[in-house]
């Protein structure tokens, strides 16, 4: 299907680059938060499981497991939501089960701050947005951000303009990672690294696949008056959110909420989620479920009628 597309020479580009050299390294963009690198023997390869073509997008789980999984996290620069996950994970992941090589994170929606802030403008309204502000320029000035928290952690920052641009796919062979996870990743990802890790690409999604495919579902559950969120860790195809289900988890919603609360609890307990998938992944012991695509719903960004609606339903944004 088009998944293992490289070509002979980019592989003999990054063989004839040693990855195990950290001065190479550097020049690649992929940096060490204590700035060295674990040295290995001559020969000798990072770790990693056996590699098997991937069944569509469907990953076959191998059946030799690595005695750790390596993890590559993709996200969004996000120091009010998306943090929350991190802070989460970091905290209780097993060092002996799982070595998150690296973390890339890019700019929330892909797009410039101010195209951003007009977004937001015309989603909380000026009183909100000015409120949020506040938040996220408190957090600027604690040093508050998912680098700040990885490097005190340890993780190597792997950086890009883009997770599609052939220089990151070479990083990240260099990088050789078991498994990717986008957490808010805030850009769609290609073929071509869908195709690299052995384990596959997952994505984890605040809301019931594939009924609330698209952005915002949070937001989108909470208008139409479900009873709970449903968070959905998932394979990563290249339609968006129509990947193979890993795991599922409901989280309550109450009779008046906020869609503040509920984005900042849904994130921590994803982290728990992902937790439990990704020993599942590297255990054998995940069971992909397909999706039934008859009820398949795409959402965009909410607009002003929709805020306007969901603050009628008694719900509040912040």
């Amino acid at each position: 299907m088009g998944v293992m597309t490289e070509t002979g020479s980019a592989k003999n580009k990054v063989d004839a680059a040693d990855p195990r050299d950290s001065a190479w390294r550097e020049t690649k963009g992929i940096t060490p938060a204590d700035g060295t690198f674990p040295r290995l023997l001559d020969g000798e390869r990072p770790p990693r499981a056996p590699t098997e073509m991937q069944a569509g997008w469907r990953n076959p789980i191998a059946q030799a497991r690595p005695a750790k999984l390596r993890v590559l996290f993709v996200t969004a620069d996000d120091p009010l939501y998306v943090i929350q996950f991190f802070e989460i994970f970091f905290d209780i992941y097993s060092r002996g089960e799982i070595e998150i090589c690296g973390i890339t994170i890019g700019r929330a929606f892909h797009e410039p701050l101010r195209k951003t802030l007009r977004r937001m403008l015309g989603f909380y309204g000026p009183w909100r947005t000015f409120r949020q502000g506040l938040r996220f320029l408190s957090s600027k000035l604690r040093a508050q951000s998912i680098e700040s928290i990885a490097a005190s952690a340890g993780i190597p920052i792997v950086a890009t303009q883009s997770v599609n641009q052939p220089d990151y796919l070479e990083k990240v062979r260099a990088i050789a990672p078991d498994v990717i996870v986008s957490v808010a990743a805030p850009e769609i990802f290609k073929a071509d690294l869908l195709g690299l890790p052995p384990l596959g690409c997952i994505n984890i999604h605040s809301g019931r696949l594939p009924a609330y495919r698209g952005m915002m579902p949070t937001f989108w559950q909470m208008l139409r008056g479900e009873r709970v969120v449903t968070i959905t860790v998932h394979y990563m195809a290249e339609k968006l959110d129509t990947g193979d289900v890993l795991a599922t988890q409901s989280f309550a919603l109450r009779p008046s909420d906020s869609l503040d609360r509920v984005i900042r609890e849904t994130k921590r307990e994803g982290a728990r989620l992902v937790l439990r998938v990704l020993r599942d992944l590297r255990d054998g012991k995940a069971d992909p479920q397909a999706l039934t695509m008859d009820e398949s719903e795409y959402f965009s960004f909410p607009k002003r009628e929709d805020v306007r609606a969901f603050r009628r339903r008694g719900q509040r944004l912040l």
